[in-house]
Order: C-alpha cells, then structure tokens, then sequence
C-alpha cells in the first residue's frame, strides 16, 4: 500500500480484534516508523513500548476502566519526556503525535486497524500512570497513550467527513456569507 492510499484508508478501530498473533517484526516497522517521525530540534522526546505477552497485557487491561483495545493481541504505550528545545520551549507533545500518526499508518499499511486511546488514559484517574508502573517506566517519561494493534474482527467503516470545501481553502480564508 502507497502513503496516499494508507493514509485516506486508515481509521480509528474500537472493534473486535482477530486473536491472530502480531509477529514481532510487524511491530518492530510499526515503532521504526513511529522513531522516524520528525521531532522538535530533533530532541527525541518520544520512546515506545511493546506489549505482546499476554500476561503484560492482561495487567495493563486490567487497569484501564472503561476497558479499550481488550482483545487485541498487541498494544503500543508511547512515553514522552519533557525536554526543552528551543527557546526554552518544549515540543513532545508534536513529537508523540507525528509519531503515533507515522505507527497508525504504518499498521494500516501492514493490514492492522489501531486506535488513538490518549485523553482516556491520561485523565484524573492516573491510567497512564499506573500503565507506567506495570511497565516499569521511570519518573522522567509520561506514558501518553495506548495503541492496540491486531487484525480488525469486525467490519471497518468510514465515518462521515465534511467536504473538503468546508474545511480547506486557497490563498485566503472564505469571505462569511451573512
């Protein structure tokens, strides 16, 4: 699949996933394009961790209420760590997110359907943290989000999107018809 075609094909998957293992090599391109994103100042501030163990990954489900991604045969945790770069700025979170957009597309192109699990982690409740702890991570990084990958069992659809004329535009903002 080209990266025109990965990218209108690719959708967020909350289904059902086939118990079809990932092979480790799958995941391995999967993170290596996540790595390859840009980042700020190129400082790197993005780190990842895959889970294939079932054990691991029953204890990280175990903690995440409502449950995400339960039956998906592996998972992705992106950890960040906030790092000035430049002009005393900080750009993980651009960093985590060209990142995880590079590994979504990277595993739609593979044949594998994911999911952006962020706000739902890393809410009051402290999911992403206590995902961290079993993950053994260290008190520099934040672990932000979670990815599930696997083969979708159901059904993907497209959900509806504005037309292209209701959100993109040449050389100026639309004049507001009153």
């Amino acid at each position: 699949m080209n990266v025109i075609g990965a990218i209108m094909n690719r959708r967020s998957y909350r289904g059902e996933y086939k118990a079809d293992p990932v092979p480790r090599d799958d995941l391995r391109i999967i993170m290596e394009a996540g790595l390859a994103a840009p980042s700020g100042c190129n400082k790197q501030t993005t780190s990842l961790i895959a889970a294939d163990d079932p054990a691991v990954l029953a204890k990280l489900r175990s903690v995440i209420d409502p449950p995400v991604g339960e039956t998906a045969p592996a998972a992705i945790c992106v950890l960040t760590r906030r790092i000035p770069a430049y002009r005393d700025r900080c750009f993980a979170v651009q960093d985590y997110s060209a990142a995880v957009e590079n590994m979504l597309l990277a595993a739609e192109a593979l044949g594998y359907r994911s999911c952006w699990y962020e706000g739902h982690i890393t809410d009051e409740d402290d999911i992403a943290g206590k995902m961290a702890a079993i993950l053994g991570v260290p008190d520099e990084y934040e672990l932000v989000c979670f990815l599930p990958i696997g083969k979708a069992a159901d059904k993907v659809s497209a959900p509806k999107k504005k037309p292209f004329e209701e959100r993109a535009w040449f050389n100026a903002f639309p004049e507001i018809k009153k």
